[in-house]
């Protein structure tokens, strides 16, 4: 669902977020040439050797950063986020160039690693994207998603075939991947000719709500098509796009698709109900029935949108409000949307150079993250791995986690090949 807090720099978590995006730890355009080959002779370090300072000094120092950068990554996060990296993914051993950029080695996985410098050899962008973890067998894969701490589904299926399952008739909270019976429920209504994709909506102050996106920054009574809609849904998880959707749709076209989820809550109507000013609300939100829950609901619509700080660096709260779906109902799911090219806008933690197609859509927020993606390889072949966490009682180990999920991919293309 919603994402309070931004401890890794991963491009999959723009796409996991019900809130934030990823903070990227500085702007890092796509630019030729090279990222990692930006420099001029005025810099007394290249870029390869400011980057394994980064993992192999005892104290990062402000003074290898661009006043731009700090100025919107403190020092304290960089360290942070270093320091994660190396107790998730096991001893740190080097930097090996990747293409035109880099790979940062560990022990249990390598993060592929983009590093610009100014002309005084300071670290002015620097983007960590998903943990690869060394390819391995699904038997392996499906033994350490067991172990990990708290509740944990995982299902690898090949067409019809279930190929690696644990718990996936359990349902979990997962974040933004609800968004994917939102987009169902709209391709049904299409399909009828109730709708069309170029059907245009205004967008309305009561339907903002946080990020991630960015539609809530947009001007009220802005135009928009259904398939802009459902583009920013799920290619940038864009929570206002969806609560414009929900809204356009209607809760009873959507919870035929997610009949556990009743009523059908949009994420505003859940940031209301999380904020710390609404603690008595949500208490009755927790101990009422779906009837009651509905009244509660219009109650909702007056309150105003919590302080998106508010947010930031907590703790889990309430994950028994939230969108709660089986990691067999997800690949149903998203194998009904796969074929819609907006699906393969933002392909999530897996190489889309390895594949023919695919389709992804996460969701996350603290003590929740999944990761569910349909690939079609070269031969024809279709799969579908889901792979879900949850746990209220401590931080979930994102990179670790996803270093494992981006194996199971790599170990499928790998079969293909």
């Amino acid at each position: 669902m919603v994402r309070y807090t931004i401890s890794f720099l991963f491009i999959i978590l723009l796409t996991a977020n019900l809130i934030f995006p990823p903070l990227a730890l500085a702007e890092v355009k796509l630019q030729t040439p090279s990222l990692s080959q930006i420099q001029t002779t005025a810099q007394s370090i290249s870029p390869k050797a400011a980057l394994e300072r980064l993992f192999i000094s005892k104290q990062i120092q402000p003074e290898w950063f661009a006043s731009d950068f700090l100025a919107q990554i403190s020092i304290a996060q960089i360290r942070q986020v270093i320091a994660k990296l190396k107790n998730q993914l096991g001893t740190y051993q080097g930097i090996q160039n990747n293409a035109q950029d880099f790979l940062v080695l560990f022990s249990q996985a390598s993060v592929p690693t983009k590093i610009v410098l100014n002309t005084k050899g300071q670290i002015s962008g620097l983007l960590f994207q998903p943990p690869q973890a060394k390819v391995i067998s699904l038997e392996e894969a499906l033994a350490q998603f067991k172990a990990l701490p708290g509740k944990v589904s995982f299902l690898v299926q090949e067409g019809k075939t279930t190929k690696a399952a644990l718990n996936t008739t359990i349902p979990l909270a997962v974040g933004s991947a609800f968004k994917l019976a939102v987009l169902q429920a709209l391709k049904s209504e299409i399909a009828s000719g109730k709708r069309t994709w170029k059907d245009v909506v205004q967008l309305q102050p009561t339907e903002k709500s946080l990020p991630s996106g960015m539609l809530q920054t947009w001007p009220d009574g802005s135009y928009l098509t259904v398939q802009t809609l459902a583009s920013l849904m799920i290619s940038l998880s864009d929570n206002t796009a969806t609560d414009i959707l929900i809204n356009l749709l209607g809760r009873q076209e959507i919870e035929p698709v997610s009949p556990r989820n009743r009523p059908f809550l949009t994420t505003r109507e859940l940031f209301v109900l999380k904020g710390s000013g609404n603690r008595n609300l949500l208490k009755r939100y927790q101990t009422s029935n779906e009837s009651q829950r509905r009244t509660i609901l219009k109650e909702i619509a007056k309150k105003p949108l919590p302080d998106v700080n508010e947010f930031v660096g907590t703790n889990p709260v309430a994950l028994d409000i939230e969108w709660f779906f089986t990691a067999e109902e997800l690949c149903k799911l998203i194998g009904q949307v796969a074929d819609l090219p907006l699906m393969s806008i933002n392909p999530g933690v897996a190489n889309a150079d390895n594949w023919q197609q695919v389709a992804y859509k996460g969701g996350s927020e603290p003590g929740v993250l999944n990761l569910t993606t349909w690939l079609q390889a070269k031969n024809g072949k279709n799969y579908c791995v889901v792979a879900t966490v949850n746990n209220s009682n401590a931080p979930i180990e994102e990179s670790k986690f996803m270093a494992l999920y981006s194996g199971v991919l790599a170990k499928l293309a790998h079969e293909e090949i």
